[in-house]
């Protein structure tokens, strides 16, 4: 290290331009090792002699290949030049090797996924063809829940809009991507919830991530309390709000309340939940959850993606299904008394799925609504949904709101297939809702279940596997339409039955002798009603207010911004 130093001496700018006094200084104070590390001769000449313990920081991992140097400008060779190797001489991460590793693990597990080529036909609904134009199966898990997606009147809007506005929206709402279409569809989505505002998202995932993170970021020492079965986009904006947290048994409302009770009621808290859980079909006691809300000062965040377009009366979700006869009279405007929807705080819902084109959206009071539009960078920095899906979703929604119609076929076809499913032994979770679970129990199964479906009896249902499910909850999902006629579901009961044969699959009765599991063969488990009764399996569209048939729907203020 001496003929270095020498050498330092002589053609070193640091050397030279530091007193002894100043090196002694740094070198007492550890700094003078750092600052080496720095120099084109002395850097190579530690890293040389290091020895490896940890990553190096990329300043001063140097190339340990001797460096020739003839004349030097410390600054300008530190910044600039070329020659120098600033690379490590660790070994850089095997990333594929991860990837690969990773990859193996869900294949051997059996939880890695297929994506099937399903290419749905608009005019042949609900029928896709897959690779082959000539190969078409008949859609059995469609979120299309209505069918909406091949609307005529809603495809015609759209071209309309697309040959006066273009394709896009031009940028973010803020920039170059509001207008009038924005305004309406968010004045519709308001009207249909009968709240203050509304605000739409390119998705609602992005939307309950953008919302529940924010929460986080600007309410000092919240705690959120969450569902275990809520949706990945709940969880995830959670997560990234950084908030306390509380994770609930499934709808048990004494162990949420135990949760509330830890708190006083001036902590601000969330209450996070679904109207309808999507995999297994439960339904949330919304109005016990208000309940709680208003007891220990939580506001209640309710994701309605599963339930919009399908129940109550005008198609706006559980919350206004559970007041069904009090909105059926009053039609668009509100009843005469504070209804569920007016108590829970936050609804988001999709545009993707009963609604049939993409976005996703929250309903709430309109200060809620302008703070969520004027802090929520999921929000503020995507790109606007283009006017022509904004002006056919607008469509949507005034068609489903006025066709309870599509509602009751929907509900009696499901009603059908769960019936007939029970007369045969076949496993369906139970539920009151529209979703038609068929347990299998493994990963394998379940894939094997779904291949055959689809190649042998061209049905295409996905099998549901971990981590949308439990390991050992593997099933397959079952959605009908209002268009899934008898012949279709028959050809469906048939071939699932000839099916459970062939694979030698679980029955009721097989579940039952091992006691029960995810509700089928539980001897405790009481029978579920549905949430569409007798009684309103009988109603038509003459049944509906007229105000709802073409309501005129006065702008928002709020979706522009308001102005004082």
């Amino acid at each position: 290290m001496e003929s270095l130093t020498k050498a330092s001496l002589r053609v070193c700018p640091f050397v030279k331009s530091h007193s002894t006094a100043a090196m002694k200084k740094l070198a007492k104070n550890s700094s003078l090792v750092n600052e080496a590390a720095m120099c084109p001769i002395m850097g190579p000449a530690i890293e040389a002699k290091r020895s490896y313990t940890q990553a190096s920081k990329f300043v001063s991992a140097q190339a340990t290949d001797s460096i020739k140097v003839t004349k030097l400008n410390h600054d300008a060779t530190v910044k600039s030049n070329n020659n120098i190797n600033l690379s490590s001489n660790e070994i850089a991460t095997d990333y594929n090797g991860f990837f690969e590793n990773e990859l193996n693990k869900k294949r051997i597990d059996n939880s890695y996924r297929f994506f099937n080529n399903i290419n749905r036909l608009a005019k042949e609904f609900p029928k896709a063809h897959l690779q082959n134009e000539e190969d078409k199966v008949m859609v059995w898990c469609s979120n299309d829940y209505l069918g909406m997606g091949k609307n005529q009147e809603v495809f015609n809007q759209m071209i309309k809009t697309m040959e006066t506005y273009g394709v896009g929206a031009g940028g973010t709402r803020n920039i170059a991507g509001h207008n009038r279409h924005a305004i309406n569809l968010e004045s519709e989505i308001a009207a249909l919830h009968k709240k203050e505002g509304a605000l739409v998202f390119s998705s609602c995932f992005v939307a309950n991530d953008a919302i529940l993170s924010l929460f986080g970021k600007q309410f000092k020492d919240l705690v959120i309390f969450s569902d275990e079965l809520n949706h990945a986009s709940m969880i995830q904006g959670i997560k990234n709000s950084r908030a306390k947290k509380h994770i609930f048994k499934h709808n048990d409302l004494n162990h949420l309340e135990s949760q509330l009770a830890m708190y006083p009621k001036s902590t601000p808290k969330i209450i996070a939940f679904e109207s309808v859980y999507s995999m297994c079909g439960s339904v949330a006691p919304i109005e016990k959850m208000c309940d709680l809300a208003e007891k220990y000062g939580a506001l209640t965040f309710l994701d309605e993606v599963h339930a919009v377009g399908m129940y109550g009366p005008h198609g706006a979700g559980v919350a206004e299904h559970l007041d069904f006869k009090a909105h059926l009279n009053s039609g668009i405007s509100s009843p005469n008394y504070k209804t569920v929807m007016d108590r829970v705080d936050m609804i988001t819902g999709t545009l993707g799925k009963s609604f049939g084109v993409v976005g996703g959206y929250l309903a709430a009071d309109k200060n809620l609504i302008d703070w969520i539009r004027s802090f929520a960078p999921g929000f503020i920095f995507t790109t606007s949904l283009p006017p022509a899906v904004m002006s056919g979703l607008s469509t949507s929604i005034r068609i489903v709101r006025k066709n309870i119609e599509d509602r009751v076929n929907q509900q009696k076809n499901v009603k059908y297939v769960k019936q007939q499913f029970k007369e045969i032994g076949i496993p369906v979770i139970p539920n009151p809702s529209h979703i038609v679970p068929l347990l299998v129990g493994n990963a394998a199964d379940a894939k094997k279940a779904s291949d055959a479906l689809l190649n042998k009896y061209k049905i295409y249902v996905q099998a549901i596997n971990f981590p949308t499910v439990s390991t050992g909850e593997e099933r397959l999902r079952i959605t009908p339409s209002p268009h899934h006629d008898k012949e279709i579901c028959d050809q469906l009961i048939e071939s699932v039955d000839q099916l459970w044969n062939e694979l030698n699959l679980k029955r009721v009765n097989d579940w039952e002798n091992i006691g029960g599991h995810c509700g089928v063969g539980s001897v405790s488990q009481n029978p579920l009603e549905n949430l569409w009764t007798e009684e309103f399996l009988q109603l038509t569209n003459k049944d509906l207010n007229p105000n709802v048939l073409n309501p005129v729907i006065e702008q928002l203020e709020v979706s522009s911004g308001i102005k004082i």
